[in-house]
């Protein structure tokens, strides 16, 4: 990372906690747990991050998530920030020859060689690598989150509540609303707008917690492929991505507390890729008796949870705006190369797409989650009473990108 780029985060910081306080509703919602959060109640003095992190128990992980779900958490200095890394974070190696510079361009990825990869002590198998895309590339992942990946044969939240013919061409439907949009909340919501969540590939039940072999649709090619490029370079050669499922965040969205344990092979890493806004991420341990680190993920940003780390709680309490003070951070604003490789999965977006994109992003953060769910040659349990689809959960049980009332913890992330 540049300098530059390092000083106007570093400046920027000291006010995003005012920024914080202006990013949702103000009168608080109800938490997980159904207790009122938000505002801080009169004559209850604040607990600072720090002391909470110390405190052991029953809900320490709890704790600490409601500390930084609150609209006046000020104190973010225990947050780890991987753009200026200390502490317990310690760089991390990554296997440079199992990824080819002209596979890396392809993917619209720097050689692994320039990536800068750390990890956490006491978190062996998690990985966490700062923005290693291309100038512009993050914008074809953004709009193929938008406008492609939203597309049936794929399944949305909308598909729960809304006639099928209804939920054909989000994008088409959206693009104008969006494109006009103000800066007043009240304004009526565009469908894409309304997305909470996108499962690809394996087609996550939100009812029983499995997938099934019977309710798969094709994985993108092109999400695939970046995903084979980071596994491998974190060194897990022969990764195939089989499910995925995306979470399209805005100022007063979070992620319940929860551990990934519903695809059958552990072995092989989840991996998280983040563009637009910003969000506090939390990691704790096997137990939720265990205070989580909180750490700062910003656009561009990958996560890799594998080994010990893959089967450990998490959460993200809430959505920050970027610590650029900008309306979009600077990674997005540069343009793409008019010189793609062969065979690049990159695709040059239209400034119509990219300015209906671009308005989407100045409150939202998109989240891609991608796993393996089966071993080699491993087969999906039978199972007897199930046609495997069994699709009709309410919009609530989604873990994410849900009012912070609508919290469920332990669902997949």
């Amino acid at each position: 990372m540049s300098k530059s780029r390092r000083e106007r985060r570093a400046a920027a910081r000291t006010a995003l906690a005012a920024a914080m306080r202006d990013c949702g509703e103000r009168g608080g919602r109800r938490g997980e747990d159904g207790e009122r959060e938000g505002r801080p109640r009169p004559g209850r003095p604040e607990m600072a991050a720090a002391a909470l992190t110390r405190e052991g128990g029953e809900d320490a992980f709890r704790r600490l998530f409601r500390f930084y779900r609150q609209r006046d958490a000020s104190d973010l200095r225990g947050v780890v920030d991987f753009s200026s890394p200390g502490g317990q974070v310690f760089r991390s190696q990554l296997s440079i020859s199992s990824v080819s510079d002209q596979d890396a361009y392809r993917a619209g990825l720097q050689p692994v060689s320039q990536w800068k990869a750390y990890g956490l002590s006491g978190y062996p198998g998690f990985i966490f690598i700062p923005n290693p895309f291309l100038p512009g590339c993050q914008r074809h992942w953004v709009k193929q989150c938008l406008k492609l990946y939203p597309e049936k044969p794929n399944v949305c939240n909308l598909d729960l509540h809304m006639a099928p013919e209804k939920t054909m061409d989000l994008w088409g439907q959206s693009k104008e609303q969006l494109r006009r949009k103000g800066s007043s909340k009240w304004e009526p919501r565009s469908l894409l707008e309304k997305l909470r969540w996108v499962t690809l590939g394996y087609h996550y039940n939100w009812n029983t917690k499995k997938y099934s072999a019977n309710h798969h649709t094709p994985f993108p090619s092109d999400l695939a492929f970046l995903s084979e490029q980071v596994a491998a370079a974190c060194g897990f050669r022969g990764f195939q991505a089989q499910a995925g499922i995306l979470n399209y965040y805005h100022f007063d969205s979070s992620l319940g507390i929860h551990v990934d344990e519903s695809e059958l092979d552990h072995s092989r890493p989840l991996l998280s890729f983040s563009f637009g806004q910003s969000s506090i991420f939390l990691l704790g341990g096997l137990k939720r008796e265990e205070a989580p680190t909180a750490m700062f993920m910003h656009s561009g940003d990958i996560m890799v949870m594998s080994g010990f780390s893959r089967l450990l709680y998490h959460a993200v309490p809430r959505v920050l705006p970027n610590p650029e003070g900008t309306a979009l951070p600077s990674c997005l604003d540069q343009a793409l190369s008019s010189d793609l490789p062969a065979g690049s999965v990159i695709e040059h977006s239209s400034d119509e797409d990219w300015q209906v994109c671009a308005k989407y992003l100045q409150s939202s953060r998109i989240n891609m989650t991608i796993r393996q769910v089966l071993a080699e040659g491993q087969k999906f349990p039978e199972e007897s009473g199930t046609n495997g689809k069994g699709q009709a959960p309410s919009e609530d049980s989604h873990h994410e990108n849900s009012k912070a009332k609508r919290h469920k913890p332990n669902t997949v992330s």
